[in-house]
């Protein structure tokens, strides 16, 4: 039991020490604008974004709520478009949520959901299906972060 608790707390701090969210400013959050920052790579659906600062937003059209668009730091390069599912989460948090899938060791965490802060609906980003079901069986690991 010890040594489970020992692992569990390992886990946890190195998930945190993994994502460093910084919040974003909550004036329009029609399109729930997030900026955050990774350490270290990190898998998306078609692509592998580098450690960066990056936003994380929706279009303005409310019925494009399925796609997060992602940009950099200073919102001068796009990215691409992500489409997503609806996540649904039982307890709503004031912080940006971000649960990540590690595969192997090889490969860089893959980002699986992302909650908006003071949300129960989020965005479950879509892989390709081969990769949904090896994500599905990782260890997954929710990260709140924010000021």
């Amino acid at each position: 039991m010890k040594v489970s608790v020992v692992r569990s707390f390992a886990t946890i701090a190195l998930s945190l020490a993994f994502l460093m969210a910084l919040p974003a400013a909550r004036a329009d959050e029609e399109n729930q604008a997030t900026k955050v920052t990774f350490n270290q790579p990190v898998q998306i659906p078609g692509r592998v974004l580098a450690a960066g600062t990056y936003w994380f937003m929706l279009p303005n059209n409310a019925d494009e709520n399925y796609q997060v668009r992602i940009y950099n730091a200073d919102r001068t390069v796009f990215y691409g478009t992500v489409l997503t599912i609806n996540a649904e989460r039982l307890q709503v948090s004031d912080k940006s949520a971000f649960t990540f899938a590690t595969q192997d060791s090889a490969q860089p965490k893959a980002l699986v959901t992302w909650f908006y802060p003071g949300e129960t609906i989020g965005h479950e980003f879509l892989y390709p299906k081969q990769v949904s079901k090896e994500l599905a069986k990782a260890k997954q690991v929710t990260v709140v972060a924010g000021d």
